[in-house]
């Protein structure tokens, strides 16, 4: 299979599901539609939608039912962004590429986008309903993406993340934060097919994969931050440091840092049918390649 072409594919699939949600708005409009639009569609790699859909390749499920659980994962990711952006947290002024969303909007219109992007997210969820999918089924894959995104998940990791700032801790309290701010949300991506199907050994293998993915993923951004080029990743780099953020290479440096990343890929695959899912392995390895 041709990865780099199926993830070309899907990612002006998924640009078209948005669209379709988010119609165009007049040019310097102020209002939340506007707000939500102008995030979602600056430019975002999809990959936790893409994630969704490789999994649901793994399952046997077409990718048509999967629609809401895609938008819903891709909004409530975007919604993330936007509140990580503001000056009460990483105060960043440049997201891939095109200013943040408090830049552009002001800072209430963005919390605001941010709030309506989250609730949308479990609005999505609800539809999976009328797409063969059993409510209670429905309900255990949602009551997974709000685990993995609120206090227990992607919300802790940045509470985690923000008072660790300019502080001194271990690399096993840094791993915890990459595994809730980054990781549990890509869990919960892989393995929501999984859950709507009923397919409890498929869904142990592939929230093992999310994670190790996950927390390679959040490596590499941290690897980017110091060695990255700011005009290819669409931010600015050294970020982390500015900020005094724990990071891997601060914590051991480099050359370690890189090894803890291979094993971190080695360890994702171990308990996938690489063979049923070339997809998923082909995601990896772009992750874990990519220079954006």
């Amino acid at each position: 299979m041709d990865v780099a072409l199926w993830m070309e594919e899907s990612r002006s699939t998924i640009d078209q599901w948005i669209e379709a949600d988010f119609p165009g708005q007049p040019d310097g409009s102020q209002s939340i539609e506007a707000a939500m639009r102008y995030s979602l569609l600056a430019g975002g790699k999809r990959l936790r939608p893409q994630l969704v859909l490789a999994s649901g390749a793994y399952l046997g499920i077409v990718p048509k039912r999967l629609r809401p659980a895609c938008l819903a994962v891709e909004y409530l990711h975007t919604y993330s962004l936007i509140h990580d952006d503001l000056p009460s947290m990483d105060n960043d002024d440049w997201r891939r590429g095109m200013a943040t969303s408090h830049k552009v909007f002001g800072e209430a219109l963005a919390i605001l986008a941010g709030d309506a992007l989250l609730t949308e997210a479990f609005a999505k969820m609800s539809e999976l309903v009328t797409l063969g999918f059993s409510p209670p089924k429905v309900v255990s894959a949602t009551q997974l993406l709000a685990h993995r995104a609120g206090r227990r998940g992607l919300v802790q990791g940045q509470v985690l993340d923000l008072a660790a700032e300019n502080r001194d801790i271990s690399v096993d309290a840094l791993q915890e934060i990459h595994r809730l701010k980054t990781a549990a949300l890509i869990e919960a991506c892989v393995a929501i097919p999984a859950v709507l199907v009923g397919d409890r050994q498929s869904e142990e293998a592939l929230l093992h994969y999310g994670r190790y993915f996950g927390l390679a993923f959040q490596m590499v951004d941290d690897i980017l931050n110091v060695v990255g080029d700011a005009t290819e990743l669409g931010k600015a780099t050294g970020t982390d440091a500015g900020l005094g953020k724990a990071t891997y290479p601060r914590l051991v440096g480099m050359e370690r840092a890189q090894a803890v990343l291979w094993q971190y890929e080695k360890e994702a695959l171990t308990r996938l049918d690489i063979a049923r899912g070339p997809l998923l392995s082909g995601l990896l390895t772009f992750a874990m390649d990519r220079k954006w």
